[in-house]
């Protein structure tokens, strides 16, 4: 009885094995959502957390800069967080909507460097590959004082 109970055992552990193994993959809205995620974390890692090394786990082997003022790749991006520990320690940006689309994650952030200031409005475009950053592009405007309409920037 014992005897058959462990072939049981372990029929049952082959067939579920075989059954995990054939599972679909994710489908396109569980990575979408997969990848808003990991820009959210690397976000709050790398801009809020100030540690990069935290961030750059969710960077990819590449990383393509389209801010003329940043340098490619992670150095490019430990530069920056050092500029900002060093200069802004106190800074925050605070991520108002989130979308992803494909392999694409869109911010829309208020990102205040000086507590007590308006801070800058920021649209920061991902493009993700397997789930990990590897481009990033960005759009910063200054939030003003006055404002043509009462509708606010975020």
């Amino acid at each position: 009885m014992r005897r058959l109970a462990l072939k049981f055992l372990a029929a049952a552990a082959v067939l579920g094995l075989a059954a995990c193994a054939q599972l679909p993959a994710p489908g396109p809205a569980a990575q979408q959502e997969a990848n808003r995620q990991a820009v959210l974390a690397f976000y709050e890692k790398g801009l809020n957390q100030k540690d990069a090394e935290a961030a750059l786990k969710y960077v990819g082997n590449r990383y393509v800069q389209h801010n003329p003022t940043a340098a490619d790749g992670p150095e490019g991006f430990r530069k920056f967080i050092a500029f900002l520990r060093e200069k802004f320690p106190n800074s925050k940006s605070e991520i108002k909507r989130s979308f992803a689309e494909g392999d694409y994650v869109i911010l829309h952030v208020h990102a205040v460097r000086e507590p007590g200031t308006r801070g800058n409005a920021i649209v920061d475009i991902f493009k993700l590959e397997n789930g990990k950053i590897v481009e990033h592009w960005d759009v910063i405007q200054p939030v003003p004082e006055t404002a043509a309409n009462s509708n606010g920037m975020f």
